[in-house]
């Protein structure tokens, strides 16, 4: 059974994951509306991601005999300043998430909870790369800048970004279909 504690505060980040998604494609609808699909693109597939991880935490809560329970998503914001202005907002927004991830991490320490530990060690390396690639997407708009042939190249590459299905048993219900 899963500590009281930890299905609470994953049930928060189920919505903290939820909320990612919506950022994200949020950023997407954006982005595309200023003509950088490719950039779209890579933010939707983010926001798909994001679903997978929501649902890694739902599927946990549920196979332990926790309750689970959605939480009230905010709003996220509907604009950016600049493309470069929306991947740095993504890139706090991966290291707000990253925080997250080791407070339950530490939770689950305390509580002495080894299922949920393992099933966070995936999230710790996870974040890991979320950050390296919202880093690096920050890196490459600021070598570009905000006009220009730079730009073009960059979207078009951003654009080749594809969405996997993951197909391991960790993923629970996400894999099936």
């Amino acid at each position: 059974m899963v500590p009281d504690k930890i299905t609470k505060a994953f049930n928060e980040q189920v919505m903290h994951e939820f909320y990612s998604a919506y950022l994200y494609l949020s950023m997407a609808g954006w982005l595309e509306s200023e003509g950088l699909e490719g950039m779209g693109r890579w933010m939707r597939v983010q926001a798909m991601e994001e679903m997978v991880h929501a649902m890694k935490f739902f599927d946990h809560i549920i196979e332990r005999g926790g309750k689970t329970e959605l939480l009230a998503i905010e709003k996220p914001p509907a604009k950016w300043a600049s493309p470069l202005a929306a991947f740095q907002n993504a890139l706090e927004h991966e290291e707000f998430i990253t925080g997250k991830i080791n407070d339950l991490m530490t939770l689950s320490l305390a509580e002495g909870d080894h299922a949920s530990r393992t099933m966070l060690q995936w999230f710790v390396d996870e974040q890991i790369e979320e950050e390296t690639n919202a880093t690096k997407n920050v890196y490459n708009l600021k070598m570009v800048g905000d006009k220009g042939q730079g730009m073009l190249m960059l979207d078009r590459e951003m654009g080749t970004r594809v969405f996997t299905i993951p197909l391991s048993p960790e993923f629970g219900s996400v894999a099936a279909g």
